[in-house]
């Protein structure tokens, strides 16, 4: 596979002018598949005001006739390839680093951007406030940060329905075995819910994202 691009600046969508966004926690959305960067940049108005919201879009384009864009290349749901979630997790980093070296910096991601939001976590554990995981896993395998992520245990809301036939179950189980081990763990599992998003969800993050603000002081 050819190398994964920059994520592109341009594509970024913020919640408030650059004057406004200096001293305030930032929330970085990272979408799910076939999504691009307005898909959960719509829940904007549901959470706390106190973030800046940033929503990027994702470097690469699905097969045809898939819309959107992705993190990384899925060959069928079992398809998926830690070094591609790696990669796409490290350019998540880069376009960090430049778009807002200095904020103090929240994650929240669906499906294919709730794995890519764990795998930065695991990447870079000091670089991150809490993560919000929704529908999504953690990648199998191990990095050289997860000792350091497991020490630190910053918090971790994961969101998942009952009726999600998306994730498979394999990751599913190794996630439910690998986060309490890494992370202050929190969540909830919807009855009935299929891959997406509930208000009752919408509602228990918006009461995660405000605790964290809490514990920022």
């Amino acid at each position: 596979m050819a190398e994964i691009p920059a994520l592109d600046s341009d594509a970024a969508l913020w919640s408030v002018a650059a004057a406004e966004r200096r001293e305030r926690p930032l929330l970085l959305l990272l979408h799910g598949y076939g999504a691009d960067e307005r898909d959960l940049f719509g829940l904007t108005a549901y959470l706390p005001p106190a973030y800046v919201v940033a929503s990027v879009r994702a470097p690469l384009t699905p097969p045809f006739p898939a819309p959107g864009y992705s993190w990384y290349p899925i060959e069928g749901l079992d398809g998926r390839d830690p070094v591609h979630v790696t990669d796409a997790a490290s350019l998540v980093l880069d376009w960090l680093d430049v778009a807002a070296p200095d904020a103090v910096v929240g994650l929240l991601g669906f499906s294919q951007g709730a794995a890519v939001a764990l795998q930065a976590l695991r990447l870079r554990p000091d670089r991150f406030a809490f993560a919000v995981n929704l529908s999504g896993y953690v990648t199998p395998g191990s990095l050289p940060d997860d000792a350091a992520l497991a020490e630190r245990r910053p918090p971790v809301f994961w969101g998942r329905g009952t009726r999600d036939d998306v994730i498979p179950p394999f990751l599913v189980e190794h996630t439910i075995s690998w986060l309490p081990e890494h992370v202050e763990l929190s969540g909830r599992v919807y009855p009935g819910l299929t891959h997406s998003v509930s208000e009752n969800e919408l509602d228990d993050v918006r009461v995660f994202l405000e605790k964290q603000l809490e514990q920022l002081g």
